[in-house]
This record gives structure tokens, C-alpha cells and sequence, in this order.
């Protein structure tokens, strides 16, 4: 594998690493803009805005749009998250041409007022589809619990109220101010030859705008002792999300922190697999780590019946302190490398997963990671590694919300 960088005049950044055994190749518009990026006024209008970016262009209709990619086998989709806008296709290397002119064109987007109003009825329904999702809309509150005013709190689909009010021109700005060149990074993976496809992104992307797309109010978000609870009579389960501080994405601690994840809460072979789901305790017990920019967290999860709802969560919340006082063991440790080393391998062998990588790791710290490295940083953590992040991020303060039949918890 080798690894190369371009940046085009207008400040687009071109990156990829090239596979000749790789019989694929997959390529990515990362673009830099998420929910933490929105003012109140344009709640989920980055979320709104992926969808748009679908519905056609000066060249091409909707329809066309979709036809273009199947006519070419692609495996093609996006995503919004709280921080990233990311567009991309898996194809054969024959039709990363018209991948990448496809992808191209949709980012410049004909926004037009009839698909708009058509769309925002479908982002509605979306989000009703969502808050009829126990997990998610219990996970999208405990969200907002633990963030609070931190900008990572804000909601990536917006409310119907918020999605209702937005208006197509206030789309347009947000579009222009974020969409700018500089703040686009295009990932490329697998089979291909790199200095064509330089010259293949830099025929549809010189054009694009520069511009300054700043991202304000990056801060660790401290932690939060926080309970509550929000009663859904017609629920049969009780949903819990836990969340406490971690790392950020440019820590060197966040290797540490992903491994002590997946020693207390992998969804096999845990802490909390045998102490809560082997047992037939509860129906499901995780935990992951999570890194922004400027911050991190652990968000945990449990679903149980309501009545073992209190017992349930004093028990996780011994295992917590099980661990901060005496640390993981050696086989923990091992058994968590080589579960976090498989999956890292396996995630690479396909350029979509290097791809998603690629785009990732360049837009959190402008660095190529190879396979390799990314190895090795997950093979080096030690206990004293471990040590070292349960004594800077403790779980001493919990943002707990559970969502379910329950009008209460122990102490709320």
C-alpha cells in the first residue's frame, strides 16, 4: 500500500491510498459540517441538507441521479453525524470516472424550492420513525442530557418544529458558509492510479469555492451527575444510556480508552456481558467510547425489564468503580486486543473500510494512519496506559436517563 496527499488551488484536499491487489475501489466527500456546526434557527439542517444534495443538479434530476450510480454497480450512500457530512461510493475501478463525476456534481446541488418542501415532509416522518425508536430516542436524550450546552448536544435530526421553520434560503446560506473547498476532504482507496485520479477530481472540484469554514466552541465537555427519567407507558422495557467524559479524538489516550471499553462493555465476553446479559439480567449491556473533536465520552446502555431496572443499574455502577479502583487484568487486556486488532483488520481489507479511515483520520488530525499504525498504537496500550485514562477521565459522574414504563428511579 502506498499513501499520497494533493491539495488543489482552491484548497480541497485529495488523499488516498492505493491497493493493487484490491479488486475495488471506493472513494468519499468528507465534508467537515455536522449538527455542532447549527445555530437553534437551522436545527438539522445538515442532516436536511444530505438529503438535498440527492434530489438533483443543474445536470442531473433525481431519478437521473440514482440511475447514474446503479448504471454503474455502485454501492453509494450518506451520512450526517454530529460533526461530519459524508458522501461516497464503492465501485470497480473501471467506474471511478463516473463515480467521482457523479459525486461531484451532486455536491453542487440545485436546492430547488419544490424538492425542498417535498423533502422536509420526508425528514418529518424520519424523525417521527426515530422517536418511535426506544433506543434511539433514548439515546438522542441522554445525549442532550450529558452535553447540556456543549454543542455536541445538539439534536442531528432536528425537530419538527426546527425542520418545519427552516426555510430553503437559510439552507442556501448554511450550504455556501460550510461547503466551502477547504473544508472538503476527498478519500480514495483500493485500485487505482493516483495521479489520474488527481486529475479526475481536480476537472470537477477546482471550480468549487474557497472559503473559511471555522468550527467554534471546541471544548471538553465536563461530566455531569445527572437523573432523569421519561416515562413511555406503552413500552414493555426499560431503555438506559449512561455517559461519561473520555478523550478526544486527537488524544493519544483514546487507544486506552477504547480498549478499557471493550474489557467492560463488548457485547460478548465482558464485564458487563457476564454480569448482566449471560445471566439473563438484562436483554442487552454495552459500552463504547466515543471521540469528537475536543472531547470524548463512554456512552453505555442497557435494556431490562423495568422492575430489574434499579438493580440492574446499581450493578454497572459497581463494575464502574470495580474498575477504577483496581484496574483490568492481564487477560482482560490481552482478550481486548485481539479483539480490537481483528477488528481493525478486518475493517481494512475492504477500501470502503480504508476509505472511511482515510477521511476520518485526515479530517480529526490531518495524518495518514496505515493499517499497520493504527496496529501498533492498539498493541502498545499497556496497563499503565489503562491506568493513566481512569485517573484523568474517573466515572464518578454519571449522566444516567432511562426512557421506558417507569415513572422513576432509585433517588429520582
Amino acid at each position: 500500500m502506498s499513501f499520497h496527499k494533493h491539495v488543489l488551488s482552491n484548497g480541497l484536499t485529495i488523499i488516498g491510498e492505493i491497493s493493487p491487489s484490491a479488486r475495488s475501489v471506493a472513494v468519499g466527500f468528507f465534508v467537515k459540517t455536522g449538527s455542532r456546526d447549527e445555530t437553534s434557527e437551522v436545527s438539522g439542517v445538515s442532516h436536511f441538507l444530505e438529503h438535498m444534495v440527492f434530489k438533483g443538479t443543474p445536470r442531473r434530476t433525481a431519478l437521473e441521479v440514482n440511475f447514474d450510480f446503479d448504471r454503474i454497480g455502485a454501492s453509494y450512500n450518506a451520512y450526517t453525524s454530529e460533526e461530519n457530512t459524508v458522501f461516497y461510493a464503492a465501485i470497480l475501478p473501471e467506474y471511478l470516472p463516473d463515480a467521482v463525476d457523479i459525486l461531484a456534481d451532486i455536491l453542487r446541488p440545485s436546492l430547488r424550492g419544490d424538492d425542498f418542501d417535498m423533502e422536509k415532509k420526508v425528514i418529518i416522518e424520519e424523525i417521527g420513525m426515530y422517536d418511535d425508536q426506544p433506543m434511539w430516542c433514548a439515546y438522542d436524550n441522554a445525549k442532550k442530557a450529558f452535553f447540556a450546552e456543549h454543542p455536541l448536544g445538539n439534536s442531528i435530526l432536528g425537530t419538527p418544529a426546527s425542520i418545519t421553520a427552516l426555510s430553503r434560503d437559510q439552507m442556501q446560506v448554511y450550504y455556501d458558509r460550510r461547503y466551502v473547498a477547504p473544508n472538503i476532504t476527498v478519500a480514495v482507496a483500493g485500485n487505482f492510479a493516483w495521479d489520474a485520479a488527481v486529475r479526475l477530481i481536480e476537472k470537477h472540484c477546482a471550480a468549487w469555492p474557497n472559503g473559511s469554514a471555522p468550527r467554534g466552541d471546541v471544548r471538553p465537555a465536563p461530566p455531569r451527575s445527572h437523573r432523569q427519567v421519561i416515562t413511555k407507558d406503552k413500552l414493555k422495557q426499560e431503555q438506559v444510556f449512561i455517559l461519561a467524559p473520555g478523550p478526544a479524538a486527537d488524544s493519544p489516550m483514546r487507544y486506552a480508552a477504547d480498549t478499557l471499553a471493550m474489557i467492560i462493555g463488548d457485547d460478548t465476553g465482558s464485564r458487563f456481558y457476564w454480569g448482566l446479559v449471560d445471566p439473563g439480567l438484562a436483554e442487552s449491556a454495552d459500552m463504547g467510547f466515543h471521540d469528537y473533536e475536543g472531547t470524548g465520552g463512554y456512552f453505555i446502555s442497557f435494556g431490562c425489564d423495568p422492575e430489574r431496572t434499579d438493580d440492574n443499574l446499581a450493578l454497572i455502577q459497581e463494575i464502574l468503580r470495580e474498575a477504577q479502583r483496581e484496574g483490568v487484568s492481564d487477560q482482560e487486556l490481552a482478550v481486548a486486543k485481539s479483539k480490537i486488532l481483528s477488528r481493525v483488520v478486518r475493517g481494512s481489507e475492504r477500501p470502503m473500510g480504508r476509505m472511511q479511515a482515510l477521511g476520518m483520520g485526515w479530517t480529526y488530525l490531518k495524518t495518514y494512519r496505515s493499517v499497520d499504525e493504527e496496529l501498533a498504537n492498539f498493541d502498545a496500550v499497556s496497563q499503565s496506559d489503562i491506568r493513566g485514562v481512569l485517573d484523568r477521565f474517573p466515572f464518578d459522574e454519571l449522566t444516567v436517563l432511562a426512557l421506558g414504563p417507569l415513572a422513576k428511579l432509585n433517588g429520582v
